[in-house]
């Protein structure tokens, strides 16, 4: 039976640049195959800081406004050894005015989130900012220190709270913790700031938006390897920190590495609008679903006149359709929600804070931006909607969709994060799918299948290769693009014609002011030139995050990991019993299909298994197999036992580096090897 039925997730945790194969490295290039901004490359980068509105200031006088004492130690250590966050690494930003291989734009925006401390906001709310890819926020309780969004892992939570004790907190504990919203950087690092006990007694309330459970986990389950695969390119986690190479994920610098953890809490807002006391301190919740997440919250705080827009109004366009892979969000939702905090707070806000970012002060500005983000959101919803509707297809729309000059202006409405680029087909895809209507398109071969009649049809690929350096050296790099992918799907050994692809996608990414576009294309010049990276992985998943995975859950996991080409023939029943909660399942194979059904129990089963939950969790995890609890009693069994072994047969281990460009994985995999009942979320996704 072996190790079939877990859940552990591994993620690859490199830092390190690329040791050198051959030719000579760029002068200041972490590569070996690295190469200089073109002249075409500096022209779009000098012509973007020619226009762009950079006499307004405002952010940065934002930004440094109530720095009450900077955090000294640039790094910080995991409880494992490792480095958890190191803000060393981006010093490199403040040392010159400019970089001909960063957009102007975005280094604005990266050095603006080289903030790193403790500040006020306003008299009784405090922010750690710098220490994670999100804030920390601290406001006075009757008690204590009510907590917004405790960051992603435990370390730079404990640090957070050390230099707010040492400046602010006057040795008052944490009275209450409130999750804004279901992504792993809102709550991921609790547990280094308060103990289970505690919330479970009921002495600390910890607060979040309805469904918040079932949407923290299930975002991470489905489709978590390729969302984890994919995060090697949105998120740049190859790439060195560098002018040539990462340099912030505009939300914030980075992702922590530190210990994740997850306590469930304890207090859900229910209501649309919900007034609750928090330690004596009347708060406002509004619930604003399906908007940056499937479950988010923004809270006002009417005695300090004080917003908090969680992460529905940041300083950025954010994802409406996220490029590491999500389900398409709702952008007019988003913007409505945003009028709502509008007209049912921000009339009378003094200061408006969020889980990203700097504070905005003074009732005017709250509007202003307030306003901007509105209709950020709405036009884009609305005007994508206006081009689909005279015939403009996902293909085509982020070359003819473009925000109004007036947001354009706005330093809060510029892609950071989000990109009007690949928004706008998001809008496409969540209201018409991925078909253009052209019926050529509605069975496409595989490029794999495809490419190697458009290199014979171009006269081969020294053709190609001659006419994609032209239009490399002509600066025409979209067009360069087009053909040299062409021949590196069709012949993925053809060394010369991945690096040409590589050099052109370096120079692509150097332009972009949008990060998750940047690292994509310097992370897939990466691969090319280098490979997937064999390394070992480390173990990343969290114990919390696998105990709160629902049976369900898991069940309809194991029909994703099952390959159904194994299952052809095979036909049985299982119940499913879990006595400590009071759980009962009927498992079903059939049809080369994986099915279980919540509450119900087949009459003569071919098996039947009784577990306790908190024991189905040990192998869930990897900690200890199925065929172990059953060889010890842990399992009780009734029925042929040998059906547990034809399901296990059928189950894989999902690569957590599957290949992405041709010819980059250096060795395969034939999905053997893990638990077959492990359950495997990957890393949390934080967002």
């Amino acid at each position: 039976m072996g190790a079939a039925f877990a859940v552990a997730g591994h993620m690859v945790l490199e830092q390190s640049p690329v040791r050198a194969q051959d030719s000579t490295p760029l002068t200041g290039h972490f590569h070996p195959k690295g190469k200089a901004p073109s002249v075409f490359t500096r022209a779009v980068l000098q012509e973007a800081k020619a226009t762009l509105p950079f006499a307004d200031k405002r952010d940065f006088e934002e930004q440094k406004k109530g720095l009450i004492a900077p955090m000294k130690d640039l790094k910080i250590t995991a409880d494992a050894g490792h480095v958890a966050w190191d803000m060393e690494r981006f010093q490199f930003l403040d040392k010159q005015a400019d970089f001909d291989s960063i957009h102007p734009s975005l280094l604005r925006q990266s050095q603006l989130n080289n903030n790193y401390g403790l500040y006020e906001v306003i008299p009784g709310i405090y922010q750690v900012r710098g220490f994670d890819l999100s804030d920390i926020s601290f406001i006075r309780g009757k008690t204590g220190w009510i907590v917004f969004d405790p960051l992603v892992s435990a370390e730079p939570v404990r640090a957070a709270w050390e230099l707010f004790q040492k400046h602010v907190g006057q040795g008052l504990p944490v009275s209450a913790v409130i999750y804004s919203h279901s992504h792993a950087d809102h709550w991921g690092g609790v547990r280094g700031i308060v103990k289970e006990a505690d919330v479970r007694s009921g002495k600390i309330p910890v607060i979040a938006p309805r469904n918040f459970m079932e949407h923290t986990i299930a975002e991470n389950v489905y489709a978590g390897n390729a969302m984890n695969r994919r995060l090697f390119y949105q998120y740049g986690l190859l790439l060195p920190a560098s002018p040539h190479g990462y340099v912030g994920q505009g939300l914030g610098q980075a992702v922590s590495a530190g210990a994740m953890g997850l306590i469930a809490p304890n207090r859900l807002v229910e209501k649309e609008i919900e007034e609750i006391e928090v330690d004596g301190v009347k708060m406002i919740f509004q619930d604003t679903p399906n908007t940056e997440a499937p479950t988010e919250m923004n809270t006002y705080i009417p005695e300090m006149k004080a917003l908090w827009m969680a992460e529905n109004v940041i300083a950025s366009l954010h994802n409406i359709y996220t490029l590491r892979g999500a389900p398409v969000r709702n952008p007019l939702n988003w913007s409505k929600y945003i009028a709502q905090a509008l007209h049912r707070f921000g009339l009378e806000a003094e200061v408006m804070f969020a889980s990203h970012h700097w504070p905005r002060w003074g009732n005017a500005r709250i509007q202003e931006v307030l306003r901007g983000q509105r209709d950020l959101y709405a036009h884009m919803n609305n005007q994508v909607l206006h081009f689909a509707n005279q015939g403009v297809t996902i293909n085509e729309i982020h070359n003819v969709y473009e925000l109004p000059k007036g947001l354009q202006s706005k330093w809060y409405c510029r892609g950071y994060h989000g990109s009007a680029q690949h928004n706008s087909r998001g809008v496409i895809q969540r209201f018409l799918g991925f078909w253009d209507c052209n019926p050529a398109t509605l069975v496409p071969l595989s490029p794999a299948d495809s490419a190697p009649l458009y290199v014979e049809m171009m006269g081969g690929s020294e053709r190609i290769l001659a006419r994609g350096q032209e239009l490399h050296n002509e600066g025409k790099y979209l067009l360069a693009q087009e053909i040299v992918n062409k021949l590196v799907q069709a012949e993925p050994t053809n060394a010369p014609a991945k690096n040409l692809l590589a050099d052109i996608f370096e120079q692509l990414g150097y332009q972009q002011e949008n990060p998750g576009l940047r690292n994509s294309y310097l992370a897939a010049a990466y691969e090319l030139r280098s490979g997937i990276p064999q390394g070992k992985t480390a173990d990343s998943s969290s114990p919390d995050v696998i105990r709160a995975m629902s049976t369900e859950l898991f069940l309809n996991f194991l029909g994703i990991r099952m390959d159904s080409r194994k299952a052809e023939g095979m036909r049985f029943t299982i119940n499913l019993v879990t006595p400590d909660n009071g759980e009962k399942f009927l498992i079903e194979m059939e049809n080369a299909t994986l099915t279980n059904i919540q509450g119900f129990q087949a009459e003569n089963p071919d098996l039947t298994v009784n577990i306790n939950r908190v024991d189905l969790e040990q192998t869930m995890m990897g900690a200890k197999t199925l065929e172990a609890q059953i060889a010890d009693g842990t399992a009780k069994v009734t029925g042929d036992v040998g059906v547990l072994k034809k399901l296990a047969s059928t189950m894989i281990e999902f690569d957590p580096r599957f290949q992405i460009m041709p010819g980059t994985k250096a060795r395969g995999t034939d999905g053997t090897g893990a638990d077959p009942y492990e359950a495997i979320p990957r890393q949390s996704i934080a967002e």
